[in-house]
C-alpha cells in the first residue's frame, strides 16, 4: 500500500514538475535522445558483428565436420559390410 501512495505521489509531482519546468526537461530530452541513440546504434553493431562471426565459425566448423562425419561413415559401412560376407560364409 505504501508502494502505491509513493508511486502516485511521485506521479503527481513528476506531472507538476514537467508542467512547471517543461523546457528545461525538454533541452535535457533533446540531449539525452541523441546520445541514447549512438550508444543503442553502438551496442546494436557490436552484438551484429558478433553474431556474424558465430555464423561464420559455425560454417567453418560444419564443414571439417561433414567430412570427418563422410569418412567415418563409410569406414563403418566397409566394416559392416565385411561382416555381412563373413556370416554370409559360414552360413552356406
Amino acid at each position: 500500500m505504501k508502494t502505491l501512495i509513493g508511486g502516485a505521489v511521485a506521479a503527481v509531482l513528476g506531472l507538476i514538475g514537467i508542467s512547471i519546468w517543461w523546457q528545461p526537461f525538454f533541452n535535457l530530452l533533446a540531449g539525452t535522445i541523441p546520445v541514447l541513440l549512438l550508444a543503442g546504434g553502438g551496442l546494436a553493431l557490436y552484438l551484429g558483428f558478433d553474431e556474424l562471426k558465430d555464423t561464420w565459425k559455425k560454417g567453418d566448423d560444419t564443414e571439417a565436420t561433414e567430412d570427418d562425419d563422410a569418412g567415418s561413415y563409410k569406414q563403418k559401412i566397409d566394416e559392416l559390410e565385411k561382416k555381412i560376407k563373413t556370416l554370409e560364409s559360414k552360413e552356406a
